[in-house]
């Protein structure tokens, strides 16, 4: 892991790049290190994978993280600290430079290089809601359950022994047009949905999709969407502090991958647990 000092006359910095931006887009990377570079006390790391990007946030010192890199750097970094719950202490900064960004947009940082690392420099604190599972996992954003999809069998391709018979009856067999299979589609999923230890609704009663969102003052949103049968039957909401999913080996998408399959899962949310810098007029 790379280090580099840089002299300026303000606060002191932790930037920390992702060796995922630095391989996608080292052009942003560049410009992101020279305008904070010109702005602030700068310790440049350059981790070459996960250890080494974890063993720098713990080494930071007084000084205040910035991570260079997509969503997923982001939820690392959170993670991380929240892991040694170091997150009420610390305010993270970020500039997103490669791969997916859109978590970091959703949360207000600004698009472009240049504009989000002016935010670290002259931007504000802003204390945001952690939702946390009961495995210590960390969301950010808004997750959803979404419709069970049924697992499809084995491909007769992946069995060489089953290609050569195949092969074999076709020259002895007249061909016959093939009838052509339906795909099975997402199926709806059957779940017990609680907020607040009062249940939405139950394993009785199948669902299309839930999300649930970070709302405002330590709550988050629930929705549930049921299965319709003929007339589309309205969404089910409510908001509370804590939300229990539980089902047969069901699996969520939370902020930028999918997680599961469990077959409960409770997310508790933390008010104000983290904070990122932000532009003063967001």
């Amino acid at each position: 892991m790379a280090e580099v000092a840089t002299s300026a006359t303000s606060e002191q910095l932790l930037v920390v790049v992702d060796p995922v931006a630095r391989r996608s887009d080292g052009e942003s990377v560049r410009i992101a290190k020279d305008v904070l570079g010109a702005g602030a006390a700068m310790k440049l790391c350059l981790p070459d994978g996960p250890e080494e990007f974890a063993r720098a946030l713990r080494r930071r010192g007084s000084r205040r993280p910035v991570v260079v890199g997509d969503d997923r750097a982001l939820i690392r970094a959170v993670s991380l600290l929240h892991r040694h719950r170091e997150l009420a202490g610390c305010a993270l900064s970020v500039v997103p430079v490669g791969g997916v960004q859109s978590l970091a947009r959703s949360l207000g940082v600004p698009t472009g290089t240049v504009a989000a690392a002016r935010a670290v420099l002259d931007g504000v604190e802003r204390r945001m809601d952690l939702m946390v599972d009961d495995s210590d996992g960390v969301v950010l954003g808004a997750l959803r359950i979404p419709p069970v999809y049924p697992q499809a069998s084995p491909e007769p391709s992946a069995r060489p022994w089953l290609r050569t018979c195949q092969f074999l009856v076709k020259t002895l067999v007249p061909v016959r047009p093939a009838r052509e299979v339906p795909v099975a589609g997402p199926r709806p999923s059957r779940l017990r949905v609680e907020v607040d230890g009062v249940t939405l609704v139950d394993l009785g009663q199948p669902v299309e999709a839930v999300s649930v969102t970070p709302g405002s003052s330590g709550v988050a949103e629930v929705e549930v969407r049921p299965a319709s049968v003929g007339a589309e039957a309205s969404p089910v909401r409510a908001a509370g502090k804590t939300v229990t999913v539980v089902g047969a080996d069901f699996r969520y998408r939370s902020d930028a991958g999918v997680s599961g399959p469990v077959r409960r899962r409770t997310w508790t949310v933390w008010e104000g647990a983290w904070g990122l810098t932000l532009p003063s007029s967001a």
